[in-house]
């Protein structure tokens, strides 16, 4: 089991850093869009290949960030219905969805989308607009996005199961804490604590 808590820890780093990456990705889009925005009406003039870039920043933001919202408990959940429930209840909900639904899904868009990024690639495939850009760095970000959110699944399957045997405490109320916490960031703990 230990080897699997020390899988799951460095699956959250890596989640973890991706995410704090992440923040500065949201900067340079806000900015490029204010900067696009203000061109275009103040000097009535653009760049398609600012547009795109822009494009790109906002594609990577979500679909590199699906595994840290994961990680941080702060994915779509009726939040109404799951507070109601037990720890226990809630730590079965999370495994038969992440093992019927989340990792059969994230599995098949890596499937269907790594050939596209890969005919990218090889062809030098560019965007159809003037002043476009080149492709493959926006469809690989759909399969390296799907892999670190499935390989996030895996750390939660790993907690999840810990929990229900109890060798750690709640990896939800951890989460939850953290989140609620004025500041919103603390130093990202492993909450496999082993008890």
């Amino acid at each position: 089991m230990k080897f699997l808590f020390k899988l799951s820890g460095l699956v959250d780093a890596l989640n973890g850093r991706v995410g704090r990456a992440l923040k500065w990705l949201i900067l340079a889009a806000v900015l490029l869009s204010a900067g696009n925005a203000i061109a275009r009406k103040a000097f009535h003039t653009g760049s398609m290949a600012l547009l795109e870039v822009q494009w790109y920043l906002f594609s990577g933001v979500f679909l590199l960030g699906a595994g840290y919202a994961f990680l941080k408990n702060v994915h779509v959940r009726i939040d109404f219905v799951s507070s109601r429930l037990s720890a226990r209840t809630r730590s079965w909900i999370d495994i038969v969805g992440i093992l019927v639904f989340l990792a059969p899904f994230c599995w098949l868009l890596i499937q269907l989308s790594w050939p596209l990024f890969v005919k990218a690639w090889q062809s030098g495939e560019m965007s159809q607009n003037a002043g476009g850009l080149i492709r493959w760095p926006v469809y690989l970000l759909l399969p390296v996005g799907m892999a670190l959110l499935l390989l996030q699944s895996a750390s939660e399957l790993i907690k999840r199961f810990a929990f229900l045997r109890g060798l750690i405490s709640d990896p939800l109320a951890h989460v939850q804490a953290e989140n609620a916490s004025p500041e919103g960031t603390q130093a990202d703990t492993h909450p496999a604590e082993v008890r």
